[in-house]
């Protein structure tokens, strides 16, 4: 199946494949990434993240469904590795801006 995901959300789960840089380029210069109870404000914060993320964890993300709610492109996608829980369903939540996305939440 294939999903119609808007153009930098797309970039954002293509990106999630790959590298640090990659993920922090698909967002705004001040972005907002919030996940596992934790704020990540900006590009450099968003890249390290990601880095931290990446080495703690290997995983997949297969989204699956791809809402709008409330000004906002949720995203349901299976992650599947060597974390806790695993596989669990996550949803995430993003706001736009231009090309960019603005905020993500990630949630169960």
């Amino acid at each position: 199946m294939t999903l119609d995901l808007p153009q930098p959300v797309a970039a954002y789960f293509t990106a999630d494949r790959s590298d640090s840089e990659a993920v922090a380029e698909c967002f705004t210069e001040n972005a907002v990434v919030k996940d596992e109870g934790r704020t990540f404000k900006g590009r450099a914060a968003i890249k390290q993240w990601k880095e931290d993320a990446s080495a703690k964890y290997h995983y997949t993300s297969e989204p699956s469904v791809c809402d709008r709610q409330y000004g906002k492109v949720v995203v349901t996608s299976r992650l599947t590795g060597n974390f806790p829980g695993s596989p669990v369903n996550l949803r995430y939540l993003s706001k736009r801006r231009g090309d960019k996305i603005e905020s993500l939440e990630i949630v169960p």
